[in-house]
């Protein structure tokens, strides 16, 4: 025992500290009673002045797509301002009714949208549980674009609101925005004088004009800087812009591109890689008006950009632009609402050019903004082809599956450089092609695409309906061939072909941004290829065919947009650059790269869909489910007068531990899916009967394969 201890239990006297429990005791009972939350407002006194708060919960489900009314108590009356998040209960019935207010219901998530005098509803409300933060953070305009892109898409306001405002984070809210920088001066032309009314594109910004153009882009490094001057002569406006891009790569690009014309804080930087406090910090600035330009990947499509003069996108063809969860909006699409929402400049660009930049142009909704045939002739490489009939009698290529004029480009282009070689991901699912002339087997009923299911029949891929007869209608052919991915050891057989010289892959898991300039292979999947210093020697893009056969109505149009993209990281002509395409010469897209054209392999895509009543001329949604919820549902939408439904036809099982991909069926499951197809001007009319058939669906909820999911997307990418 210690004297403390000893001391303190000897005397027990008057004098003798109390002991230590006794302390403790003393200590809580003159503490202060501490305060909790009140699960209800029962008896707290309302706003004087709006006392009705109307809400948007977080309840992402169609039934529910709408605002509810709730009461706000005093003690929240200066924080409960439109625009902030607050915290409600929801799900108390009639029933639970107390003093003339509702209680009762979990608590859940939602934004204040404006505070009313009173409310339509007759009966008693519930009160605001908490605001969660005083900062606003959902603007007029942004629940605006919300909303339309709801509308469009048939979701929820509730889902897109989850894409447009990013979570909550304490620390970055706490912390103050910059100050906002005066705008900065005209930028110079640069390289915008290549182009022939790129001059006027600037100059239009810069007054403050709204020009609408579709931006077919040089082959080289230099787009970045292009959009970045862009950007800087709508500031000197003083007006706003945001750019999206595809990829975190890009992104990178495009800011260092706006660091080096427009200097440090001017612009705000939005993609996933930052982290959520870094990120959320950047997007208040944006809210808070501190910064007035933005650059990221798709998320940034919902930036809350001030006054916001110009919305440019880059490369709107890839796949990343399509957003994963509901309602799977696309960025082009978005970023036309808020041209059209905030009557600002529209750019689309990239080094392609999709059908949908062609009809823009075609419709007179934009102008082209392209080069002289001079200026893109000095910027290309030369584009060499090589064919089936080269292959057949090409020993070495039966042998190791590349072309001798393969193998001797990349020696020639392996003394001056790096050399690229683009080979297709694996997964592309082959379709069937005219034996003679390889174009794509169609539907005769509704175009499209055939397959070959057990036993040699031929099936429509949309519709459903069996094909016996068929016969190519552009060379009268009646042999039909299934095409084939290529190679799949392509990086071996090169690294053992060049022993001496480093082979890098880019990829998947491990994707490069850059390489070096000295000779190396560099073996790149699609949209992976790094950019090499100075520019590549010479690029190989192998296996043609495993894009061009892939069963989708966009396999051309994809395949010349990623040809190109990996042609455009190689030096012009004039410095010795050459790309050899393995693919038959006489197909539209292989020719279109020749002739470096993508621009006139639009515009013919586009007069063919038209003719044929493909997207986008017309609008068309997919609807997939089990066999019997699909047929319910199907059953019961009221769709326009105008509507055609294709199928239903089955989908592919997902294999059990494999990824899901959007839309398709839980692993092990058999689904079907239907695309229901309406001609321009009935778009809206498709999603709003779509939306109100899924909502009654929703509301009845019911069990069984009746009550099974059934999934629906407009607009899908992938529509085979």
């Amino acid at each position: 025992m210690s004297s403390e201890n000893g001391q303190g239990d000897g005397g027990g006297g008057e004098g003798a500290p109390p002991e230590q429990l006794a302390l403790i005791r003393e200590s809580v009972r003159k503490a202060k009673v501490p305060r909790a939350k009140p699960r209800t407002w029962r008896g707290a006194a309302l706003a004087e002045e709006l006392p009705v708060a109307r809400v948007l919960v977080d309840k992402g489900v169609l039934h529910l797509d709408r605002y509810f009314d709730y009461a706000v108590p005093a003690e929240l009356d200066a924080d409960a301002q439109p625009g902030v998040r607050v915290r409600v209960r929801f799900g108390a019935g009639r029933g639970r009714v107390r003093e003339g207010r509702r209680e009762g219901g979990g608590l859940i998530d939602g934004f204040l949208i404006e505070r009313l005098a009173e409310s339509d509803y007759s009966g008693p409300l519930a009160a605001l549980a908490q605001v969660v933060s005083p900062e606003p953070v959902l603007s007029p305009e942004l629940l605006g674009l919300a909303r339309a892109v709801a509308d469009r898409y048939a979701g929820s306001l509730a889902d897109v609101l989850q894409l447009a405002v990013p979570p909550r984070n304490a620390r970055a809210e706490r912390r103050p925005s910059p100050a906002p920088l005066p705008p900065p001066p005209m930028p110079a032309v640069g390289t915008w004088a290549r182009y022939e009314r790129g001059d006027a594109f600037l100059r239009a910004l810069a007054s403050g004009a709204s020009p609408r153009a579709v931006w077919n882009a040089l082959p080289g490094p230099g787009w970045s800087e292009e959009v970045a001057r862009a950007v800087a002569a709508t500031l000197a406006s003083g007006r706003g812009a945001l750019v999206v891009v595809p990829d975190g790569r890009a992104a990178a690009r495009v800011d260092a591109a706006l660091t080096a014309v427009l200097g440090e804080g001017r612009h705000a930087l939005l993609t996933a890689d930052a982290g959520p406090e870094k990120r959320y910090a950047e997007w208040l600035a944006v809210r808070r008006g501190a910064v007035r330009a933005v650059v990221g990947t798709r998320a940034a499509m919902f930036a809350p950009v001030r006054d916001l003069g110009l919305v440019a996108v880059w490369d709107d063809g890839d796949d990343s632009h399509s957003e994963l969860h509901a309602p799977q909006p696309h960025a082009r699409d978005v970023l036309l609402l808020r041209a059209a929402q905030d009557k600002c400049a529209f750019l689309m660009g990239g080094w392609s050019c999709t059908v949908e930049g062609a009809q823009l142009v075609e419709s007179g909704w934009a102008r082209p903004l392209v080069a002289t045939r001079e200026q893109v002739r000095g910027a290309a490489p030369l584009v060499r082809t090589v064919g089936d009939q080269d292959l057949a009698r090409d020993e070495a290529a039966r042998a190791a599956r590349l072309p001798t004029l393969a193998w001797q480009a990349v020696r020639e282009g392996l003394r001056h450089g790096p050399v690229l070689v683009q080979v297709p991901r694996r997964g592309y699912v082959p379709r069937m092609a005219c034996a003679a002339c390889r174009a794509p087997a169609r539907c005769r009923h509704c175009a499209g695409p055939l397959e070959a299911r057990d036993g040699g029949a031929l099936w429509c891929g949309w519709c459903g309906q069996e094909e016996s007869a068929w016969h190519c209608p552009e060379c009268g052919g009646f042999r039909l061939r299934a095409q084939v991915v290529g190679a799949r050891r392509t990086a071996e057989e090169l690294g053992r072909a060049f022993p001496a010289v480093p082979v890098r892959t880019s990829g998947r898991e491990h994707v490069l941004d850059t390489v070096p300039g000295t000779p190396a292979l560099v073996v790149s999947t699609p949209g992976a290829e790094p950019v090499a210093e100075g520019g590549y020697a010479a690029a190989l893009l192998l296996d043609g065919w495993a894009m061009l056969s892939r069963p989708d109505l966009r396999a051309g149009e994809d395949a010349l947009r990623r040809w190109i993209a990996a042609a455009s990281l190689v030096r012009p002509q004039g410095s010795g650059g050459t790309v050899v395409v393995v693919a038959e010469p006489t197909l539209r897209p292989v020719q279109a790269l020749v002739r470096w054209d993508p621009v006139g392999h639009a515009v013919r895509e586009l007069a063919e869909r038209a003719e044929l009543g493909f997207p986008p001329v017309s609008r068309m949604a997919a609807v997939a489910g089990a066999q019997e919820a699909l047929a319910g549902f199907l059953a019961a939408v009221e769709l326009p007068r105008e509507a055609e439904v294709l199928g239903p036809v089955p989908l592919p099982v997902t294999p059990a531990g494999r990824a899901r991909r959007p839309g398709a069926p839980p692993p092990g499951e058999q689904w079907e899916r239907a695309l229901i197809r309406v001609p321009p001007g009935r778009g809206a009319a498709l999603a709003s009967a779509l939306k109100a058939a899924q909502a009654a669906r929703m509301a009845r909820g019911g069990s069984g394969a009746a009550g099974a999911a059934v999934w629906v997307r407009i607009d899908p990418p992938d529509i085979g």
